[in-house]
C-alpha cells in the first residue's frame, strides 16, 4: 500500500483509558481508496465494534479528498460526536453527509382497490385527451374557414412538403409491403380454393380484400409508424426548443401553420399511397395466380373488373382520406403535448404511434359496420 493511499489508525484515548481515537490520513480519493479498499473495510468493521458516539475522529491528516472519499467518511461519521475536520474539507463532507440523509421512498403496500384507482386514472386521462382533441378540432375548423376566406394565407409550401414526405417518399416501402401481402394472401386463398375447384374465386377474394380493406389499412399503419412518428417528433422538438412558444409570442397561429398543413397533406397523400399499394398487391396476386393456379395475367385482368365493383374502390379511397386525417391529427395532438424534456419526447412519440394505429383500426371497424350493405 503506497504512502498516498487512504489509511486509518485506531489508538487509545489521550489518558490511556479514554475513548478510542481514530486518525485518518492519506489521500481519500477514488485512486487512494482503490489501493486500500480491503484494509479500510477491515478497519471500519473493527471500528464499528465501539460505540459510534464515543469515538474521537481526527481528520487533520487527510492530504486530498474527493467525492468518493467524502462518501466513505460520511458513512463512518454519521453518529460521531467528536470530529476534528480541517476547514478546507468541511464543505465537501457536509454535502456528502446531507446526501446520505435523503430519505428513501417507502415501498407502498398492496392496495386492494388498485384496479379501481387505475381505471379511474385511465378514465380521467381519456377525458383530458378528448377535451384537448375536441379543442384542437374546433380550432382547425376555424383555421379552415379563415383560409377559405383568405386563400393567400394558405400554407402551400408546408402543404406540398408534407405531401412529398408522407406520399412520395413512402411509396417504396408501402408498395413492397403491399406486393408481399398480395402474394401471401393469394397463395393461402389458392390452397383452400383449389380443393373445391373454385380457383377463379381467388380473384374476388383478393380483389375485394385488397382494394376495400388491406390497401388502406396497410398504408395507414405504415403512415402511422413513419409519418405520424415524424410529425410528433418534429412538434415535440419544437416544444423542447421553445419554438412553439416563440411563434405564439409573435402572434402566429400554431394550428394554422403547424397542424393544418400536416393534417391536410396526409389526408391527400394517403389515398394516393393506398392506390399504389393496391396496385402492388394485385401484381403480387397476379403472379401467384399465374404460377399456382395457372391463371394467365390477361385472364386475371379481365376478370378483376367484374369481381371488384367500382364502389369498393371508392370506399377504400374514402377510408384512406379519413385514416390520413386521423393519423396526422393524433400525431399533432401528442406532439403539442410534449413537455420540454427528452424523456417526454420519447414517450410522446411512442404513444402517438400506438394511438394512431388504434384509431385507424377503430375507424375501420366503424366503416365496416356502416358500409356493410354497400358493394
Amino acid at each position: 500500500m503506497g504512502e498516498a493511499a487512504a489509511a486509518l489508525e485506531i489508538a487509545a484515548g489521550g489518558a490511556g483509558d479514554g475513548p478510542p481515537r481514530v486518525r485518518v490520513h492519506g489521500e481519500w480519493t477514488f485512486r487512494g481508496l482503490a489501493a486500500a479498499k480491503a484494509a479500510l473495510a477491515r478497519q471500519l468493521s473493527e471500528i464499528e465494534r465501539h460505540p459510534a458516539r464515543e469515538l474521537q475522529w481526527d481528520l487533520s491528516g487527510i492530504t486530498a479528498l474527493d467525492d468518493a472519499g467524502a462518501v466513505w467518511l460520511a458513512r463512518a461519521l454519521r453518529e460521531a460526536r467528536s470530529i476534528e475536520v480541517p476547514e478546507r474539507h468541511q464543505e465537501i463532507l457536509r454535502q456528502a453527509s446531507e446526501g446520505l440523509l435523503v430519505p428513501r421512498e417507502a415501498r407502498k403496500g398492496f392496495d386492494p382497490l388498485w384496479a379501481v384507482v387505475a381505471l379511474g386514472a385511465a378514465g380521467i386521462n381519456l377525458a383530458v385527451h378528448l377535451r384537448d382533441g375536441v379543442n384542437m378540432l374546433g380550432q382547425l375548423a376555424i383555421d379552415v374557414f379563415h383560409v377559405a376566406r383568405q386563400p393567400r394565407e394558405t400554407p402551400l409550401l408546408e402543404l406540398s412538403a408534407g405531401v412529398f414526405r408522407a406520399g412520395v417518399t413512402a411509396l417504396p416501402v408501402t408498395m413492397l409491403v403491399g406486393f408481399l401481402v398480395g402474394i401471401v394472401l393469394t397463395y393461402l386463398s389458392a390452397l383452400q380454393l383449389a380443393r373445391y375447384g373454385a380457383d377463379l374465386l381467388v380473384i374476388n377474394i383478393v380483389g375485394v380484400g385488397v382494394v376495400r380493406e388491406l390497401g388502406p389499412m396497410l398504408a395507414s399503419i405504415i403512415a402511422a409508424g413513419r409519418s405520424g412518428s415524424a410529425i410528433t417528433a418534429q412538434l415535440g422538438v419544437m416544444r423542447v426548443t421553445e419554438e412553439i412558444e416563440a411563434l405564439s409570442v409573435m402572434g402566429i397561429s400554431i394550428t394554422s401553420r403547424l397542424v393544418l398543413p400536416k393534417v391536410i397533406a396526409l389526408a391527400i397523400a394517403l389515398p394516393l399511397v393506398a392506390f399504389c399499394t393496391d396496385l402492388a398487391a394485385l401484381v403480387g396476386a397476379m403472379l401467384v395466380a399465374k404460377f399456382t393456379l395457372g391463371i394467365a395475367p390477361a385472364a386475371f385482368m379481365e376478370a378483376l373488373p367484374r369481381a371488384v365493383e367500382v364502389v369498393n374502390f371508392w370506399i377504400g379511397i374514402g377510408k384512406s382520406v379519413a385514416f390520413g386525417f386521423a393519423v396526422a391529427f393524433v400525431a399533432c395532438h401528442y406532439g403539442l403535448r410534449v413537455l420540454p424534456n427528452t424523456d417526454s419526447l420519447a414517450v410522446g412519440v411512442t404513444r402517438s404511434v400506438v394511438s394512431s394505429i388504434t384509431c385507424v383500426i377503430l375507424l375501420d371497424a366503424i366503416f365496416a359496420i356502416l358500409l356493410r350493405n354497400v358493394g
